[in-house]
């Protein structure tokens, strides 16, 4: 079907007419007879246009514009009047209507003046992403799978909404730019968009990052700090990782979503803000839930909405495109060419670290192209070098007594920086684990680079 309009007409004999016109052109239309029923048809469903009367029992037209202008700002509205009230239909388009259409109309001018609404609805969607990338908040997102475009579709669908929401994936798979692209669609896109790392924050200093603190309020807070969420006051804010979030923080964080209030660390006088709120993490939460590690009424108020981005493996059509993407990204100019074997071996890679293990891959094979093709023998993969012998638990003697399994995991760390020279993008790749995610055990560990 074409696009879907809400049709609110309480004259059921023009309702009839205008869904089978507008079903015969090829749109998909759902009709109702008073403007409240299409108020809560907006709750449940998606629409690209409403068109409703003016003078309708109950809630009028003006009334279901206004509506709809604070709870949809992106949402067109076409107005529906009889030639007599002309003048009301000039407030109408004051008001914020995208265009009126007189009683009685022939099927060509309904025809027509949907069209037009549509087309420049398109228009401003397209001008929007393209200052959004321009901004540096939305990047481009490739789709050539069905999954992934299921994805964007959903994303697409839930940013017009105020809802929270929350993003799941595995590490890598590209949740921030699923948070970005919610937020660059949103009424909320000319404000910040302020995303937050919480597995890369030591644990002492998160309540102070996100709720701020007054100056004096503890040893070391020498000034005043407004915090994250007053930073993103009307944007929003992208809390990743959303699961490290220690569990006496976690009601702070629920009083703020329900209250629209801010704690201040040392302040006494809470703080009103506006921010909408997407969380992601790779963990199952129902089962920290259930592990009592993170709070029920928490995770039902951060997940009104969920979008889940399957794993690169379970996506193979995106591998080549994403290449040639990464590829054109870091050759800066040269042109190189990908041959077969080089895709072949990417292709049977299992990406384990998703989208960002191919970025990285991709990078390394471009810097050491030494002329304009890439060549296999770079890929950091394939057979297992001797160097690259799995070890295993048998491997390492353990004594009578115990061992301090944080002793060993901060003496591990400080050897592999040792061994990378004490680069830690380096260190993380050897240790296998995200790069945010040793920063944090290296702050953890006062572990010095």
């Amino acid at each position: 079907m074409g696009a879907g309009i809400l049709l609110i007409e309480d004259d059921a004999a023009g309702r009839a007419l205008a869904v089978f016109n507008l079903t015969k052109a090829g749109y998909d239309v759902t009709a109702v007879a008073d403007g409240q029923l299409g108020l809560d048809t907006l709750t449940t469903q998606n629409f690209d246009l409403v068109i409703t009367d003016v003078k309708m029992p109950g809630l009028s037209g003006i009334d279901v514009l206004n509506a709809i202008g604070k709870s949809h700002p992106n949402l067109p509205v076409i107005i529906i009047t009889a030639y007599a009230n002309v003048a009301m239909a000039v407030d109408a388009m004051k008001l914020g209507a995208e265009d009126f259409i007189g009683k009685p109309f022939t099927r060509d001018h309904l025809l027509l003046v949907v069209s037009k609404a549509l087309k420049h609805r398109a228009l401003k969607n397209e001008l929007n992403q393209l200052r959004a990338r321009a901004g540096g908040i939305e990047r481009p997102i490739l789709s050539k799978s069905g999954q992934m475009r299921q994805v964007i579709e959903m994303t697409d669908r839930f940013a017009v909404s105020d809802a929270s929401v929350l993003v799941t994936g595995r590490s890598g798979t590209g949740k921030e730019l699923i948070a970005r692209r919610i937020h660059a669609r949103s009424s909320r896109r000319d404000h910040p968009f302020v995303p937050v790392n919480l597995a890369a924050l030591p644990e002492n200093l998160i309540e102070s990052e996100l709720f701020g603190h007054e100056k004096g309020a503890f040893t070391g807070a020498v000034n005043t700090r407004i915090g994250r969420f007053r930073q993103a006051d009307r944007g929003t804010i992208f809390l990743d990782e959303i699961a490290e979030l220690p569990f006496q923080l976690q009601g702070k964080l629920l009083r703020v979503l329900q209250e629209k209030t801010v704690d201040s660390v040392g302040s006494d006088a809470p703080v009103m803000v506006d921010v909408r709120v997407v969380a992601a993490t790779n963990r199952d939460l129902e089962k920290e839930v259930a592990a009592g590690r993170f709070r029920e009424d928490l995770y039902y108020r951060i997940n009104v909405v969920q979008i889940e981005i399957p794993p690169l493996v379970d996506r193979p059509d995106d591998i080549e495109p994403l290449v040639r993407q990464f590829v054109g990204i870091f050759s800066e100019g040269r042109t190189l060419d990908i041959p077969d074997v080089v895709m072949s071996g990417i292709r049977a890679h299992s990406w384990p670290g998703n989208v960002r293990e191919l970025e990285n891959v991709c990078q390394r094979l471009v810097l050491l192209a030494p002329g304009d093709a890439l060549r296999a023998s770079d890929l950091p993969f394939g057979k297992t070098a001797p160097s690259e012998k799995k070890w295993h638990v048998d491997d390492i003697p353990l004594p009578a007594e115990g061992i301090s399994l944080m002793d060993v995991e901060k003496e591990i760390i400080e050897k592999a920086l040792r061994l990378q020279g004490g680069n830690v993008s380096k260190t993380a790749t050897w240790l296998q684990i995200p790069r945010h995610v040793l920063a944090y055990r290296m702050e953890k560990f006062g572990i010095e680079k």
